[in-house]
Order: structure tokens, then sequence, then C-alpha cells
């Protein structure tokens, strides 16, 4: 444990800070509209996530706050690059890891020996990353795991000896490094949501900065006081779920991803609340957050853009994880994904963010030749819900829907199911789809006339954009060949006026 003066000063700060009236933080209060934190959170709309620690130095996701400092040892540390990146790519805001489940600090910690401080490679990235935001004009935001595998005060059998831990580290933070838009906490499940403090950091955090956004992953359940878990793509009714972690100003569960018709009433001993949702999603198709030493492939562009638009809808806000390599720079591929995504969807900071069209297919009367009524039924594919899917019981099948023949269209967005191969890491994994060749046809003048013949793999996400608007009573995809019983999480077809 680190000694100082500095480490008494921030001690009575703390307590100060909390004794202190809270009159002007924007604290969590029953509402139907957003408050002015969520206001700014909505705003705000689209950042880049960082990964970067003590993990990407040795290939792991997590680690148990074993491995030796010593490890970390970036060789080009360039946070200023990450954040011009992030500029470049039309983010509005950078949130950082400053301290994973490991325990390892991306800041000199003066409640602990195991952070950069103590590693060959000094640099507070924590202050790095605040001043590049300033130097670029995008807001700061942090990431903090509650659960830390190295710090010794955690398992105190008196909570309130960590919590305090946490608020000195909290301290430092906002005293050395604000300002801070976002907390996003993680690593809650390893105690009960009543042992975190969690009343007490967020006061903290609100003296500091009024309009800081805070929440916990795994914000909202089914019941109150249980952990009976929901997807957010359940939460689709107002006032019929709770709060786990109380108070949080906005929801958070990665990597899901809510419905179009996501619902932003949560309840709390009898009280409504209004909260919207930050999605977190990684750019790698391989879906690991710390970077790799090995190259990994990038989502599509197409499937960028399209996530893009679904978890920025509503209201709600996005975030998408680029993570340094252990050189400690964006490798230039990804990089330059995320700046061409940033191209093709217009992006500019004095600009709302940009939105899909019109959807014309959600909850049109869907048929299909084959459904394993198990797995998923054809209705699935247009009910606004990429956790949902139809799954067809052979291998050639076709799918029909319905349309309002007034209502025009020059776009189909179709989101395949993707059979998984989970790698050692824990997390990452190889995705594979089954539909091969199919083609998407439209009923004119009493026949099928294909508008689109898909002779390669169909993929995570497929797009097809029209030169011309089309009018139809039905829309078909029929599967041509298929290494398995074809699956769709959705197909959407789009009106871009």
């Amino acid at each position: 444990m680190k000694s100082s003066l500095m480490y008494k000063v921030l001690t009575v700060l703390s307590v100060l800070v909390l004794t202190a009236s809270h009159v002007s933080a924007q604290i969590l209060q029953p509402a139907t509209t957003p408050n002015a934190t969520q206001k700014a959170l909505i705003r705000r709309g689209y950042g880049m996530f960082i990964h970067f620690g003590i993990n990407t130095f040795i290939d792991k996701e997590w680690s148990d706050g074993t491995v030796p400092a010593s490890v970390y040892h970036p060789t080009k540390l360039d946070p200023d690059q990450w954040v011009r990146t992030a500029k470049e790519a039309g983010f509005r805001y950078v949130l950082l890891i400053t301290k994973h489940h490991d325990g390892f600090c991306l800041w000199d910690s003066k409640q602990t020996d195991y952070d950069v401080a103590s590693s060959p490679v000094k640099t507070d990235v924590v202050k790095a990353v605040a001043d590049a935001c300033k130097k670029y004009g995008l807001k700061f935001a942090i990431y903090y795991s509650l659960w830390d595998r190295h710090e010794p005060s955690f398992t105190n059998k008196d909570p309130q000896v960590y919590v305090d831990f946490m608020l000195r580290q909290f301290t430092e933070l906002f005293t050395n490094y604000g300002p801070i838009v976002e907390v996003w906490l993680d690593g809650g499940w390893k105690r009960q949501p009543g042992e975190w403090g969690l009343d007490q950091l967020y006061r903290l955090i609100k003296q500091f900065n009024p309009e800081c956004a805070v929440s916990v992953n795994h914000t909202i359940v089914n019941e109150e006081g249980k952990r009976q878990f929901t997807l957010p793509s359940n939460m689709t009714e107002d006032n019929k779920y709770f709060f786990q972690y109380f108070p949080s100003d906005f929801r958070l569960w990665d990597p899901k991803i809510i419905t179009k018709f996501d619902k932003k009433q949560y309840l709390h001993e009898g009280k409504s609340y209004y909260l919207p949702f930050e999605h977190t999603i990684c750019l790698s198709s391989r879906w690991n957050w710390f970077q790799k030493k090995e190259q990994l492939p990038v989502r599509s562009l197409d499937e960028l853009e399209e996530l893009f638009y679904w978890c920025t809808d509503n209201d709600n806000a996005l975030v998408i994880n680029v993570p340094p390599d252990h050189t400690g720079r964006i490798r230039e591929y990804e990089a330059l994904t995320v700046i061409e995504l940033g191209k093709r969807l217009g992006l500019s900071a004095n600009k709302p963010l940009s939105k899909n069209g019109t959807f014309i297919s959600l909850k049109k009367p869907v048929t299909a030749t084959s459904e394993d009524t198990i797995k998923g039924q054809a209705s699935f594919v247009n009910d606004g819900n990429l956790d949902s899917r139809w799954q067809a019981s052979d291998t050639l099948a076709e799918l029909i829907m319905d349309l309002n023949p007034s209502e025009a269209f020059n776009k189909i967005t179709i989101f395949e199911f993707q059979d998984t191969e989970n790698l050692s890491d824990g997390f990452s994994q190889i995705r594979k789809g089954r539909i091969q060749e199919y083609t998407i046809d439209i009923w004119q003048d009493g026949r099928w006339q294909t508008v689109y013949m898909g002779t390669e793999p169909m993929g995570d996400c497929k797009v097809i954009r029209f030169p011309k608007r089309y009018t139809t009573s039905r829309i078909r995809v029929k599967v041509l060949k298929a290494t398995a019983s074809p699956s769709l999480y959705e197909v959407s077809v789009i009106d871009l006026e």
C-alpha cells in the first residue's frame, strides 16, 4: 500500500464530500421524461469503448489479480492516437477501462501497488486519455469494476471497508481527471446489490459532476429484491421490471441489444423512473473485448451501420469497443474501419446522429414452408427483437411476409443466426452462418419476381440497397442452399425516403 500525504488528503476529502450538501447534484427522481443527466447521455449517443490493461498482454479476457504488474509493458503507448481515432470516426465520447476485474489500475492510485506506476511503463493512461479528450473536444467517461480480485479489503467481512476503498479511488479519479461524464460499473454479481455502497458512490460522483451518468451492468431484474435477470429484449412494457442496482441513471447489459419497442419506465419501491439504455458491442467479429496478439477480423461495415441505427434509436446510446494492442496503439485496419463507418454515417459533432429509414415490415403477418417451433417460429423474423429467431425444420425453406402494397421500400436488412465456436479465452468466438445461396422475391403481376440473388453466404448481417423503390403485397426469402436448417433473427423491409 502506498503511503503519502496525498493519500491522507484524498481520504479526508472523500469524507468531506460525502457529508457535504448534495443539493446541486442530479439525483435520480421518479419521472416519465429524461432528466438533465439522461438528456446529456442521449445527446452524446455514440462513444468509443477502450479495453486496455494487463489482460492485453496475456491474451485473456479476465485475469484473477495475480498477474505481476511487470507484465504490463506497451512498447509504443499512444493514448493520443486512441482519442484522435475516436474524433476522426465521429464518436462523441470515450469510455475507458480504468480498472477491470483483475484490479490493475491504469492510473497512479495511492490505494494500491497494482497499477501502472508499479509497471515498467509508468504513463498515467487515465490522465493521458482525459487530456486527449480535452484536446480533441470529446467527452470523457470511465469504466470501473466493482469486483477487484487483487484488493485484500474486498474479502473483508465488513463490506464498508471495501466501499471506503472504492470511495477513495473515485475521489482520485474525479479529483485528478475530470470532468467525467459517465461511470460504467461492472462486476456487481460478486456481492449482493446492497453490499456495494452504491448510494455512497453515486452521491460522491454527483458531488464532482452533478450530470455524470452512473449505472451498473445488469441494471434491471424481473422481481424486486431478487436476481432474476431479464434480457433487454424483453423490456417492451413499462413498469413491469425492477432496479437491481439503485440508483442508476441508465440501463446496462453488455452486449445485449434492446428491441424496436424498448420501454423506459422501471420500478423501485413502488415508484417509476425513466431509464434510457446504453449498448456495448465489439468492433471485432470474434467478440473479444481485450485485444489479442493475433490480428482478428472486424465486423463488416454493413453490420456496424445497421447496429448503429438499431442501438441509437429510441433515445438510446451505443459504445463500440476499439481496443489497443500490446504495443499500446489501435491497429490501423481497425482504426480505418470505425473512421470509414463514421464517414458512411455522415457523423458530425454539430448535428443529430444519423437515422435509418422507415420500417414497413414490423409485426406484419409471416408464414414459412417449414419451422422448428421449439427453436423459433416464422413470426419472430419481424418482431423487432434480435434475440428471437425463425428456424426452419429442413434445409431448403421459404419465408413469406405480407406487406402493405401502398408502402414503398428500397432497402432490406437481414440478420442471420450464426453457429458459434467458443475459443479458449472464454469470450471470443468464431461465428459461422448457414445460408449459402438465396433469393429475395416480390409478388408482382401474379407471380414471384426476383429482385436480388445471393450467391455468397449471407453472413451476420446482409444489407440490400435497391436503386429504385418497390411496392408489393408480399416478399419472399427463398433459401436455395444451406449447410443446416436456415435460421434468421430479423428481416427488415425499410424505406429510405
